[in-house]
Formats: structure tokens, sequence, C-alpha cells
């Protein structure tokens, strides 16, 4: 397990299922970004040299969003998986399989929803397509986190992994 969220975090097959789909997934989120900045934000497809980068840009390197992917990951596990670990299948597909498309679909509903806010599609194009060499991951990094924490109520800590945030 890279990193246990919650006290009954031990799903290791939900774990793997997500990690080994991490940059198909990552690669999907990183485009819907870009296609709906520009939808968004340009539509009348006028090119400048904001919109010519975000066209350009490959979805190679995705390392700067394993963090916020891998938050992601366990806030999931929290949300779907926080009191029970454990689910019989009866359909003949296999838990990894199973797994892998639960969690492909709730991580693709996210990223259309993520992308109704500004904050998020900025920081995604941030850390990827407009990421300098020099600069820190960790601002933006604290930008994805913020994000997560506002957007589910959840605080992820350091030592004590994902808290509820309680709203007065």
């Amino acid at each position: 397990m890279l990193r246990k969220f919650f006290l009954r975090d031990k799903n290791y097959i939900l774990e793997t299922a997500q990690l080994t789909l991490q940059h198909e997934l990552l690669g999907y989120l990183v485009d819907f970004v870009k296609v709906e900045y520009l939808l968004r934000y340009n539509p009348l497809g006028i090119r400048d040299e904001m919109a010519d980068r975000i066209q350009a840009h490959r979805s190679g390197d995705l390392r700067h969003m394993e963090d916020f992917y891998i938050n992601l990951a366990g806030v999931f596990r929290y949300k779907f998986y926080g009191d029970n670990q454990l689910e019989f299948l009866f359909d003949g597909r296999n838990d990894s399989e199973f797994y892998q498309e639960q969690w492909s679909t709730q991580f693709k509903s996210w990223t259309r929803a993520f992308c109704n806010h500004q904050n998020f599609l900025r920081a995604v194009l941030d850390l990827t397509v407009f990421y300098p060499a020099d600069s820190p991951v960790v601002m933006v990094d604290g930008r994805m986190n913020a994000f997560l924490q506002q957007y589910f109520e959840l605080k992820i800590h350091p030592q004590k992994g994902i808290v509820k945030i309680k709203v007065a």
C-alpha cells in the first residue's frame, strides 16, 4: 500500500487496480481539461500563444499529477469503501476488473465535475502544459490539495490520513 488514508484502508486489490489505471486516467484528465478550457475560455477558437501551447501539448510527463491522483484514489476508497472492504461478485468478473471499471467511471465523472471550477482547470494546466522546469511542485500541488479539501470537505493530513472537516 502506497499510503494508508484511513484506519480501514486495506483494500489492496482496489489500490492495485487504481495504480494500474494511473497513466491512462491522468492522460484522460489532462486532455479533458485542455478541451474544456479551450471551449470555455476560447469558444471562438482564436489562435494565440496560450491556445497554441495548449493544443500543441502532448500528455507524456504526468509526474506532477501523481500526488493528486493518489490522493483522489484515497478519497475514492474512503467514500465508497470506508466501512466495508470486502465485496462478493457474482457476475463472473474478477475483483480487479470490477474495481478498474468502477474507479474509471467515478474518476471520469469527477473529472467532468471538477472542470466546472476555474481554479481546477488552471491548476491542471499549470502542472502540465505551462509547468516551468524551475518552478517548485509544492506550490501547485498545494492548490490541488486545497481543491480536493474544498470539493469533498475532507482534509488529507500527512500523519492522520483523511479527516472529515466539520462545517458549522
